[in-house]
This record gives structure tokens, sequence and C-alpha cells, in this order.
């Protein structure tokens, strides 16, 4: 039996992961829609369910799929094209929720991914919601120029927030109160730090090193 997950659909920062197994032998594979899916034209027009379609296709073709071979697909609306495509050609296939071992096995693929893409370990492994919008933001304006290209700016949500104004000082921290640099991935010492302000839901401080 073939199963077939989406990662990262909800995660403001990079493309989602698109990924398929064979029950019985673990065999996985998965591929991811790029970011520019999610720029605002694009977005507007779902290109990005057309590309979650080829790459369906193509994983079934890697895991050499045979039309009689049951395949579970998630009933997410990431697959709406795909599942049209499937009753076209008359796959045996039906919409449902995917579990574990495919979920913690394409979370994972696309946390790699979202690593890859610079987004720290500590920020990924001990925050409750990796991927929540507001964590990310918060992420991105502390590196503006180089990580807004890395979101959905389709979005409605980065419309909002995507091009706040944002207010640069410096002080001194007087003390070792475990601050991560969200530019650098690095911890800030006691000294003199950068800061940005902005209000998004509400006032955010980010503290960076100095030179960062």
């Amino acid at each position: 039996m073939i199963q077939i997950d989406d990662a990262g659909s909800g995660s403001l920062v990079g493309g989602t992961c698109i990924g398929a197994m064979r029950v019985e032998t673990g065999e996985f594979f998965c591929d991811i829609i790029p970011i520019e899916y999610y720029n605002e034209e694009n977005f507007k027009n779902k290109l990005y369910l057309k590309k979650a379609c080829e790459i369906g296709k193509k994983l079934l073709e890697k895991l050499k799929v045979s039309k009689t071979e049951k395949i579970q697909v998630c009933r997410g609306y990431m697959f709406d094209t795909f599942r049209k495509w499937l009753e076209q050609e008359e796959y045996n296939w039906e919409s449902t929720q995917i579990l574990n071992p495919l979920q913690d096995i394409i979370e994972n693929s696309f946390e790699n991914y979202a690593l890859s893409l610079g987004l720290p370990e500590k920020f990924l492994r001990y925050t409750k919601y990796p991927f929540h919008f507001h964590r990310l933001l918060r992420w991105v304006y502390a590196d503006y120029e180089n990580r807004a290209k890395l979101c959905k700016t389709g979005w409605n949500s980065w419309k909002k927030y995507g091009k706040l104004e944002v207010e640069i000082s410096y002080t001194y921290l007087q003390e070792n109160k475990n601050y991560l640099c969200l530019k650098c991935g690095k911890n800030i010492q006691p000294g003199i730090v950068k800061v940005i302000k902005y209000t998004s839901n509400y006032p955010n401080i980010i503290y960076l090193h100095i030179n960062c």
C-alpha cells in the first residue's frame, strides 16, 4: 500500500514537502514545492496544487506503483488536483487521514529542509510550535533582506505583517539571559547588542550581536 502526505504547507518559511511511502517496505521518496510557487501571482492562481500533482506523479513512478496497488492520499487541499488525476487515470486510491509512520517521516523531512534554509536547530527543536507564523516572522525580521525571499509572500498574513516598520537601536545587556541571536543562531553574551523592534499582532523585540 502507498501513502502520500505533505508537510510544511502551513509554514511561513519554505515551500511544501510532498512525500510517498510504500508501507510494507518502508520505501520513501519526497520532493519540495519550491517557494516561488507561493509568490503573490502563483499563489493566487494556485499553481502549487499543479506542482503537488506533478510531484505526486513522479513519486508514483519512483515507487513503480501499479494501477491496482492501494493508494491512500491525505485528504488535505494540497492534493485536490492530484486526486482528480488519480481518478482520471483509474488508480486504486482513497482520501484519508495519514498517520505514522509516514506522518513523522515527512515532517522530519520538512524540518531538515527548513534547517537547510538556515533556521537554527535550537529554534526548531526547543519551541513548542516551531513553525508558528509569528515565531518565524521574528526570524525573518532578524535578517529581512535575505530571509523575506524564503517566505510564502502570497499569503494574506504576509501582506499584513510582511512589510512592517522596523526600529533599530543598541543597548547594553548586563546579564546573561540566554538570548539567541536570530541572525547567526549563536548565544548572546552580556554587552552591547543590536535591538530590532516592530509590532505585528503584539510588540516584538529582537536582540542580535552588534555585528550581525
